[in-house]
């Protein structure tokens, strides 16, 4: 076989693994296996707030004169010709304090070995836009981020990107550092398990 070959296939294989994954069946959870991993997404969502007002100080009043924001964790991977990214995360509405729970996927092109793990939290200034978010879910394309990636923010949203109208994103490592944008599309949607 060629190398044409060999490349279309990995990046089959790939694919076929990162949907074969999200497409598992589980027993459903208990009433406490539920409380425990809301717990954990909320303990998640509020040091990540943290290292971001550490990071950035100004932001704090950026995410509590929103709308809403949404804080996700992510775990990905990429081998040879492709990756993928899995998160999960909690959306908040600033007016009712009401948590929408959410999961979050990315496929990743082009070459690459490793993992990562990062935080993206996300700011909505409107509450059309941040219900819409958190009742539809939202997806982010390739075209839409790469033209954000050239956009940084200042004042309040300092290290922040805006992704749409009134939508602003910040992406951050495990310690807490901002990355600037490095996804190229995610889906987010509501969590029907913890919802």
């Amino acid at each position: 076989m060629n190398q044409n070959t060999w490349s279309v296939l990995n990046i089959s294989a790939m694919l076929l693994l990162c949907f074969g994954l999200q497409s598992c069946k589980t027993e459903p959870l208990t009433i406490s296996q539920k409380d425990e991993k809301r717990n954990e997404v909320r303990k998640m969502a509020n040091q990540s707030l943290e290292q971001l007002y550490k990071a950035h100080p100004q932001a704090r009043s950026a995410v509590g004169n929103a709308a809403g924001y949404a804080v996700f964790s992510d775990f990905g991977f990429k081998l040879l010709y492709g990756g993928a990214e899995k998160g999960s995360g909690v959306a908040v509405n600033n007016s009712t304090k009401h948590e929408t729970f959410m999961k979050m996927f990315e496929l990743q092109p082009g070459l690459g070995l490793g993992a990562s793990k990062f935080k993206l939290i996300l700011v909505f200034d409107t509450a059309d836009e941040f219900n819409k978010f958190v009742t539809s879910g939202w997806e982010a394309g390739a075209n839409l981020l790469a033209g954000a990636k050239t956009k940084t923010e200042g004042g309040a949203y300092a290290g922040a990107v805006t992704v749409s109208p009134g939508v602003h994103m910040y992406q951050m490592t495990e310690e807490g550092l901002i990355v600037g944008i490095s996804i190229t599309g995610g889906k987010f949607y509501p969590d029907k398990e913890l919802n």
